[in-house]
C-alpha cells in the first residue's frame, strides 16, 4: 500500500493506514532532508511514536528537548505541542506511528507528489481541523508549553 508523497519539505511513505489497521494506528516513513523543521504542532486525538533509521533528529515536546540518533524512539502524547526537525548537515529517515489512525488521512489528503508543489493550505486546514490537528506557529519556531 505505500504511496509516497512530498508535505512541507519532507517525503513521507504511507506504509499502513486505516484501511490496513482497522483504524487502530498509521504508519509512515519519513524523509527530512537536512534542515528540514516542521511547525510547532499538536495532535488532539492521537499520540505520535518517533523511531529513528538514519540520521538524527531533534525533538521539542513540551517542556522537552531530546536529539535522536539511529536506534533510538520518542513518543509524543497526544494534546503535545511538538517540532521534529533534521538540523544536522545530513539527511534523516524514521517511523512514525500514529494511534490511532489519523495522520495518513492528511498525507493522503493534502501531500503532493512533486517536492516543489504547494499543497492546497485550504484543504490542509480542513483536514487538519477534523482530525484535531492544530498548527501552532510559523515554521522555525519552537513550542510553547
Amino acid at each position: 500500500m505505500a504511496e509516497s508523497l512530498w508535505l512541507f519539505g519532507t517525503r513521507l511513505n504511507i506504509i499502513a493506514d486505516h484501511t490496513t489497521t482497522g483504524g487502530q494506528y498509521d504508519l509512515i516513513e519519513g524523509y527530512f532532508p537536512p534542515g528540514a523543521q516542521t511547525p510547532p504542532h499538536r495532535h488532539t486525538r492521537y499520540s505520535e511514536q518517533l523511531y529513528v533509521l538514519e540520521g538524527e533528529f531533534t525533538v521539542w515536546a513540551g517542556e522537552n528537548k531530546a536529539v535522536l540518533n539511529a536506534g533510538e524512539s520518542f513518543l509524543i502524547p497526544a494534546g503535545t505541542p511538538h517540532v521534529v526537525a533534521a538540523l544536522s548537515d545530513q539527511p534523516a529517515r524514521g517511523l512514525v506511528v500514529a494511534a490511532p489512525s489519523s495522520f495518513a488521512r492528511l498525507v493522503a489528503a493534502v501531500g503532493t507528489l512533486d517536492e516543489n508543489e504547494t499543497p492546497d493550505m485550504a484543504l490542509f486546514e480542513r483536514i487538519s481541523t477534523e482530525i484535531g490537528d492544530e498548527i501552532l506557529g510559523p515554521p522555525g519556531a519552537l513550542p510553547s508549553a
